[in-house]
């Protein structure tokens, strides 16, 4: 196990010293697989487009976020960041790496947080994507790009974490699968159409459940605070040990994001986007047809009107004169129109 762990810091060494020119693409590409860009941007960038898959990125991020929290809570995963200075590996094999304000997570490292809620979430998207491609392109290659996106930006996401210090390259491997399995599985059975007290129980399952292992643990002898011990230990400014990062930060949000995912579908205010906008023929109004019946009226005698560019719009820039008339018979025979309702004049 110690070799597998000198060689992710030698291949975290490879990357920070072959390819430093990609330095601020592995922070931006590390800044958009982290769970919580998620919940602000893909979250509401999926459901503006699809209802469904917007519910599906939601509610798979907040029940594998969970799962990430037991399985490091179980799992027990060192940090590179640390783990070179616990282990001695700088006495035997110094190497030139260094840390950044991202590396400095306080939780275990195994498996990749980044890399299993964030696959498991984009998963839903990239079937979305797919079943479109499918139906308008004929063309092999142009059916397999979502796949190929979906899989070069995880592989992306892991080579940052790498980079980055934060994960080792088989904390990494495992994200990227169980991420994989969990978005295939959950996908077909999100809960788009529960009742609100669905949504509440699963908030309230989640904060108990964590709860209850965590002190279950606790009771057995172990500490699980041991990784918030080493980080702010190792790391090289206090200030990149963030709050946000530790577990239970973590566990707030997801019991928060189901509850309030319950009370949004539920609430008065709520109102679903239509499939379609309406066309121009559709919202255009139509002259109605005189009804059958002796509903009519007797206009009086109006006198003739004349409409002038000062009293009306440029007519005339669209072709028309730039004045005209009409006059209203003395007896015309038309239907009782509502109040503000159109008149159309034919000239």
């Amino acid at each position: 196990m110690e070799s597998a762990l000198g060689a992710g810091i030698a291949m975290a060494e490879a990357l920070q010293n072959q390819l430093p020119w990609l330095e601020k693409v592995w922070l931006w590409v590390t800044f958009l697989g982290d769970p919580k860009s998620l919940f602000l941007f893909y979250f509401p960038a999926a459901y503006y487009a699809s209802r469904r898959v917007g519910i599906a990125v939601l509610w798979i991020s907040l029940i594998v976020e969970w799962l990430n929290l037991v399985f490091k809570w179980f799992l027990f995963g060192d940090r590179p960041f640390w783990w070179i200075h616990e282990s001695g590996y700088y006495s035997q094999a110094p190497a030139q790496v260094h840390q950044f304000p991202s590396s400095c997570e306080t939780g275990p490292g195994s498996p990749s947080g980044h890399c299993m809620i964030t696959g498991a979430a984009l998963w839903p998207i990239m079937t979305a994507i797919s079943s479109q491609m499918a139906t308008r392109a004929h063309s092999r290659w142009v059916r397999m790009m979502p796949s190929l996106a979906y899989c070069t930006f995880l592989l992306a996401v892991g080579l940052s974490r790498i980079f980055l210090l934060a994960h080792f390259p088989h904390q990494v491997l495992a994200g990227l699968i169980t991420g994989a399995v969990l978005g295939w599985l959950m996908a077909p059975r999100v809960p788009t159409e529960r009742e609100l007290s669905f949504y509440g129980l699963t908030s309230l399952a989640l904060l108990l459940g964590a709860s209850l292992i965590y002190w279950t643990l606790f009771t057995l002898g172990l500490d699980l605070s041991w990784s918030i011990h080493l980080a702010s230990k190792w790391c090289e400014r206090p200030e990149w040990v963030h709050v946000d990062s530790r577990p239970f930060a973590s566990l707030s949000r997801d019991s928060g994001a189901s509850l309030g995912l319950g009370i949004a579908l539920h609430s008065p205010c709520y109102a679903q986007v239509p499939p379609t906008k309406p066309t121009l023929q559709e919202t255009a109004p139509t002259p109605p047809s005189p009804p059958e019946g002796p509903a009519y009226l007797e206009f009086p005698t109006f006198p003739t009107t004349w409409l002038s560019p000062k009293e009306g719009p440029p007519l005339s820039q669209k072709g028309w004169p730039s004045s005209f008339s009409f006059k209203v018979p003395k007896k015309t025979k038309t239907t009782a129109r509502p109040v503000g309702s159109c008149i159309t004049v034919r000239g």
